[in-house]
């Protein structure tokens, strides 16, 4: 059953967001707002604002937003409803539930059923490993061997498959669990030959895998037998409902309150290393389970801290590993930095050998940024080749330039050219030319960034060529931010209460809009949102988006919505300034922004066809039908360029 939305309106206007945040971290009033340091993420000067007027906080340190639901969910690691009910208990609020679809109950139920049977199973696993002659013989000894002692079995939920085909899969069975259900968990397979079903883990020792909240979504296992030929040495459940494995880290329930409160996270590649590393006392540990890192794990990471130290083996394979998930980890915004153990060791074995203490201190002493470890790495490969030397600054440059903020990029590149002795100049412009191409790159999507910022970029290694595509499409992203910026803060407001009496900005908007289709999939989404409550009668206000549960629109709100610094009342009172509103100028603004937007259109489509006209030849039967396009667009740019006040282009 889902939560009624009376429900949910009533758990969010009683967990008062200063309240709930109030309750982790010390915050301190402030004017109107509260401050306090941001939990998110390590600082001594508070950039965390909670806004009560609006319900939202936001730090403008590292970004996060959102309401106190999104605030519990990121802080426990819970879902929208998981929070929502943790919430409602806290408060003492009734959970009111809704009748759902026969298609969303199907689904819900499905969900909850593997939830169910994937607990059952590990506790049926546990029980084997604890209680039977077999998993006492053969298994727990296993684990003893590696170390683990009795409270880090029962803490990371260890356990074992019997070597019966069928012993789990009849256990379920007899308590009532639909076959198609345990097939759909991934806790069966099938045989080739017969279409017979058998438990997929049988004869191994199984690693439960958690989700944030703590809850099983999946199994890993490994197999015992040395001898055992054509068998995997680790299987992992499959893809399923409620198990995503580029979206999962191995102990990520185990160790994120940690990695909050230490600043870090170490990410290893095994089971065992999270489990050998956490029973040392160091539990700010996750693994990617054995696959390439992903988005969607750094992500996962990033909400619980910005910062990555990676511990990869430290044979070739391991740093070459290591090397692309840094990029990665670059990418996406986060510090990263690289430790490699001595060759023949990994995290599991080289804690087990030399100690928690000394394993920390190793950490701390080995640890290295993506440049100076590239560095060492490639001067140990290339020797004085200096073609291969040249080779290797490319790819240090390369990951230089997956860096999204420009002051570190630039210190970087500061640090290469010291340590490659290189003049700083060539590699800037090698990491210019990088840019530029991920700014021209093939992708239809329109680049985030300022047309001064390209201009910049290409003046510097190409000369200027008077082409404006790359800023009309910029321009098409800031104008369409404008339009979701008007809808979303003042969309409910009427655009002229005077003359058009009734007349919501949201309303004249959507009018204006008709048949136009926005390049951005964020808001595009946001249109189709306004467009859907307009329909309904319903003129959203900013509380509809700064509560929204899908995260993205909801982040979006709050970011276009807040400021850090606002306008001093001095400036009236004292200098007697006065400073217009945007609530005070929303007819002109939102008549201004449908000109722009669809003088932007207009030129890029002024671009197409000066583009089609370069490739026809002068007699082409096609000439004359783009030449008479080419003059129509160029009527309109001039007519809006006039109603704005613009220069009018020739």
């Amino acid at each position: 059953m889902r939560i009624d939305p009376e429900t949910v309106e009533r758990i969010k206007q009683t967990a008062a967001v200063a309240d709930v945040i109030g309750d982790y971290v010390t915050i301190k009033k402030k004017g109107a707002n509260y401050w306090a340091c941001c939990p998110f993420h390590g600082e001594k000067t508070p950039s965390f604002s909670i806004s009560p007027a609006k319900g939202i906080y936001k730090c403008f340190g590292c970004g996060k937003a959102g309401d106190s639901v999104r605030f519990v969910m990121d802080m426990e690691g819970l879902g929208y409803g998981e929070a929502l009910r943790h919430l409602a208990k806290k408060y003492g609020i009734d959970i009111q539930e809704e009748e759902m679809t026969d298609d969303q109950l199907v689904r819900q139920n499905e969900r909850e059923s593997l939830l169910i049977i994937l607990e059952y199973a590990k506790e049926f696993f546990k029980k084997q490993l604890y209680d039977t002659d077999e998993g006492k013989s053969i298994a727990l000894p296993y684990f003893k061997e590696r170390g683990f002692s009795d409270a880090t079995l029962q803490s990371f939920d260890l356990g074992y498959s019997p070597e019966a085909w069928d012993a789990f899969l009849k256990s379920a069975l007899k308590q009532g669990f639909s076959q198609e259900i345990i097939e759909k968990a991934g806790l069966v397979t099938q045989k080739n030959d017969d279409g017979k079903v058998y438990d997929r883990f049988r004869n191994r020792v199984i690693f439960p895998i958690h989700n944030v909240s703590g809850k099983i979504i999946a199994f890993g296992a490994r197999i015992l037998r040395n001898d055992a030929k054509n068998q995997a040495k680790y299987l992992n459940s499959p893809e399923t409902e409620v198990y995503h494995k580029s979206a999962t880290l191995y102990g990520i329930s185990q160790a994120k309150n940690e990695i909050r409160s230490k600043d870090v996270c170490y990410l290893v590649e095994g089971y065992t290393d999270v489990i050998s590393l956490h029973q040392a006392g160091i539990k700010n540990v996750v693994a990617s389970s054995g696959t390439s890192l992903t988005i969607e794990q750094i992500k996962l990471i990033g909400r619980f801290t910005q910062h990555v130290t990676v511990l990869y083996d430290g044979d070739s394979a391991g740093i070459k590993a290591a090397l692309r998930g840094m990029d990665l980890i670059l990418e996406e915004g986060l510090q990263v930095k690289l430790v490699v153990f001595p060759e023949g060791n990994d995290p599991d074995s080289f804690v087990r050998k030399i100690g928690s203490e000394a394993f920390v201190d190793y950490i701390k002493k080995e640890a290295k940024d993506v440049i100076s470890f590239q560095a060492n790495l490639f001067k140990e490969e290339a020797g004085d080749d200096p073609f291969k030397k040249a080779e290797m600054i490319k790819e240090m440059v390369q990951s230089i330039s997956k860096i999204p903020d420009a002051i570190q990029r630039s210190l970087f590149i500061q640090k290469t050219a010291s340590m490659m002795r290189m003049d700083e100049d060539v590699l800037l412009a090698e990491l210019n030319k990088i840019q530029l191409k991920k700014m021209k790159g093939a992708s239809n999507e329109p680049q985030q960034i300022s047309a001064q910022q390209y201009a910049e970029v290409r003046d510097l290694i190409e000369p200027v060529q008077g082409d404006q595509t790359v800023e009309v499409q910029n321009l098409a992203y800031y104008q369409e931010l404008e339009c979701v910026r008007l809808m979303i803060n003042y969309g409910h407001l009427e655009i002229n209460p005077t003359q058009a009496p009734g007349l919501t900005v949201v309303h004249y908007l959507i009018d204006e809009l008709e048949g136009t289709v926005f390049q951005t999939p964020l808001f595009i989404r946001i249109l189709d949102l306004c467009k859907q409550e307009f329909a309904a009668q319903r003129a959203p206000k900013p509380d509809f988006f700064l509560h929204h549960a899908d995260e993205e629109i909801q982040s979006f709100s709050i970011n276009i919505s807040s400021d850090k610094h606002s306008v001093s009342s001095e400036w009236k009172d004292k200098h007697e300034i006065r400073v217009n509103t945007d609530e005070e100028m929303l007819e002109d603004l939102a008549y201004k922004n449908v000109l722009r937007l669809r003088k932007v259109y207009n030129d890029q489509h002024l671009q197409e066809v000066l583009s089609k006209l370069d490739s026809l030849q002068a007699d082409s039967p096609e000439m004359d039908g783009v030449l008479l396009e080419f003059l129509r667009l160029k009527e309109i740019q001039k007519n809006i360029s006039q109603e704005l006040g613009t220069v009018i282009e020739k």
